[in-house]
């Protein structure tokens, strides 16, 4: 029986030892499958990386080994000896798992399978391998910021994740930072223009701020392009804004433009508007262009496609200065030119993009008022023009050296208009000595109708005694009812003194400037109405009412005789019009009416100073002193008037602009 049991022992014994070996084959066979389990995870590691995504993955798996009463009744088991069963990961915090304890006291045979996915139930690590399964990849060159903030472009079906990428690669170029500017600017930036460039010389005004809105009042006298970088930098900093304060000129028109893949033409003026259409077609970029001014705004893109017409197809000769509107002369409601603004930003953007139908060989116009768009098909390019035609003149040899102030008869920028020089200055008066002849007419008035009543004769203008300064439409007309100018009051004295000539102030502004301010005392006769209440004039001041030839009299023709019009052959290389010179003509008109007046005063004497001794050319006060803004229309309204034999004419030289700088600084400058 002993020996039996023995015999029995002995096979337990050897069956053990037999199983213990095949558990040890399959530990070899399992470390092996970890080691290429983990060179599988750093391959994959390596390739994530190279996508910038980080990869955390783990490998778990369940531990293998003898039961408890095995390994009890196995004396030759050690470090080695592995456990079976579930063993409880209390280690890990909820939904993160390190290597249990249980598996790494025995790490030296079998290295942790700890998989990195949360526990399930108990915590038990069960199941069989397992892979964090991989993140998703993105299908376009955007970063995540590029995605995430330009999303609801990618969101388009029409539009996408292609035409955003182009717009990011794009770049364009804004020539002007003004009231069309500012929107075209800022919305490109947001919409995420790789490179801008904003073109313009001059400073932020604070007469700018009602329209162009990518400037504030803290950065009135700074550049414009300056100014235009820190608001679209602010905007979107992940694009790229240059700031080119030069301006735009024939010499570095060319350089700008072939920078950038797309033109804006957001400026005011002739000359800047022929010089960008002419770079962008020697350098072969679309160009959009827009204007606003009043409450109207038009919009076209030139020299788009093989037969889209540039700016000169479309204007070959340049239009005339007085037929040009400038938003500084005609006013422009601030919000027109946004709206035209971004009309030319959605432009840019199809053209970057090549999503939709560009506006080339059509000419959007908007009526704010009427608040109506009207389309116009434009006619293709013109084989003759001299830019873009078949034998262009203006290439990249002659453009720098073309003459677009003398083509134009205009200044290269969105400024006021420059000064006409119609009348010799001697002729001319200087606000204070304005001032002081308004002052003492203004006492003569009042010392004339002291306790007196006038029923008034026919009136042609509205005056009234006050203060020698300018005043608002609701003052003027308090001042108004206090004395009217009356028909026979400039032909003969008043009770101020024998010899007293009264002097008409005629204010020929527009209406809309006379209501914001106006001296008092003044006639108001607008410049544009001239002609049609001319005779009502010289019947006022008593001269004999001569035939009229209204088309061949009128102030813009006699204005025009006094102008100097040179026009060359196309062929020169060089086109001129509409240029103005100082004509002697105009000073030998105005001279010869420089005939004694019937109160004994003359013109042209000089012999007489006023009262603070300044000497000029008058012997005395004249009879007709003329007013506008800035001292160009009374020039024409004074060279009509001597044309017609009206004696002792003049005007205030600089208008009512030099007024208020010399004057009366308490007057808005418009």
């Amino acid at each position: 029986m002993d020996s039996h049991d023995n015999i029995t022992t002995d096979v337990d014994i050897v069956t053990l030892r037999t199983m213990y070996s095949v558990l040890q084959v399959q530990n070899i066979k399992l470390q092996r499958e970890l080691a290429d389990l983990k060179d599988q995870v750093t391959a994959l590691k390596l390739e994530l990386t190279g996508r910038s995504e980080v990869v955390r993955s783990g490998i778990g798996a369940a531990a293998v080994g003898l039961s408890k009463e095995d390994r009890a009744s196995d004396g030759a088991a050690s470090d080695a000896t592995l456990t079976k069963g579930a063993s409880t990961c209390t280690a890990a915090p909820s939904g993160q798992c390190s290597p249990c304890p249980a598996i790494s006291e025995s790490s030296s045979t079998l290295p942790s399978l700890c998989s990195r996915q949360p526990h399930q139930g108990s915590g038990d690590h069960e199941g069989p391998l397992q892979l964090q399964p991989p993140r998703a990849t993105p299908r376009h060159g955007l970063s995540r910021a590029q995605a995430e903030r330009y999303s609801r472009h990618l969101l388009l079906p029409d539009f996408g994740v292609a035409a955003q990428e182009r717009l990011c690669g794009g770049s364009v170029l804004v020539v002007g930072c003004g009231g069309l500017g500012s929107p075209v600017a800022m919305y490109l930036a947001a919409a995420g223009v790789g490179r801008l460039g904003l073109v313009d010389h001059d400073i932020v005004d604070v007469t700018n701020l009602h329209r162009q809105v990518m400037h504030a009042t803290s950065r009135v006298g700074l550049n414009k392009a300056v100014s235009g970088r820190i608001t679209c930098a602010a905007i979107n900093p992940t694009i790229q804004v240059e700031a080119h304060t030069r301006g735009f000129t024939p010499a570095t028109a060319l350089e700008l433009v072939e920078l950038y893949d797309v033109v804006i033409d957001a400026t005011d003026n002739p000359p800047t508007r022929y010089l960008i259409s002419d770079a962008c077609v020697v350098s072969g970029k679309p160009l959009v262009s827009a204007a606003a001014v009043g409450t109207d705004g038009q919009l076209t893109v030139y020299n788009y496609g093989n037969d889209g017409p540039c700016y000169r197809c479309l204007f070959p000769e340049a239009p005339a200065p007085e037929n040009c509107s400038r938003c500084g002369e005609a006013g422009v409601l601030g919000v027109v030119p946004g709206i035209m603004g971004c009309l030319q930003a959605l432009e840019a953007i199809k053209i970057l993009s090549g999503v939709g139908d560009v506006s080339s060989k059509k000419l959007t116009i908007f009526d704010a008022l009427a608040g109506r768009f009207t389309t116009v098909r434009l006619r293709n390019r013109n084989p003759a023009c001299v830019a873009c035609g078949s034998s262009p003149v203006i290439n990249r040899a002659t453009l720098p050296s073309y003459d677009y102030v003398l083509f134009t008869g205009q200044p290269p920028d969105d400024g006021p208009p420059a000064d006409l020089e119609l009348i010799d200055p001697r002729f001319r008066l200087k606000p204070q000595q304005v001032a002081r002849l308004l002052a003492a007419q203004m006492k003569m008035d009042v010392d004339a109708t002291a306790g007196q009543h006038r029923e008034p004769d026919a009136v042609i203008g509205e005056a009234g005694p006050g203060p020698v300064r300018s005043f608002g439409a609701q003052e003027h007309e308090t001042q108004q009812q206090q004395g009217r100018v009356r028909q026979g009051d400039l032909q003969q004295g008043r009770d101020g003194g024998v010899g007293q000539q009264r002097t008409l102030f005629l204010d020929v502004r527009p209406t809309a400037q006379y209501n914001i301010m106006a001296l008092p005392g003044v006639v108001h006769m607008p410049y544009e109405r001239l002609e049609e209440r001319l005779s009502q004039l010289l019947a006022m001041l008593g001269v004999a009412i001569p035939r009229i030839d209204s088309a061949a009299a009128s102030p813009t023709a006699v204005a025009a005789s006094m102008a100097a019009t040179v026009m060359e052959s196309p062929n020169s290389g060089a086109i001129a019009a509409g240029a103005i010179a100082t004509v002697a003509a105009s000073c030998e008109a105005v001279a010869s009416a420089a005939e004694p007046l019937a109160g004994g005063f003359a013109i042209g004497s000089g012999s007489t100073g006023d009262a603070n001794g300044e000497t000029d050319a008058w012997g005395s006060q004249p009879r007709v002193v003329v007013l506008c803004r800035r001292g160009n229309n009374s020039q024409r309204v004074v060279a009509r008037l001597a044309g017609l034999g009206v004696k002792g004419v003049t005007d205030m030289q600089g208008g009512y602009t030099a007024w208020a700088k010399q004057v009366d600084p308490d007057m808005p400058l418009l």
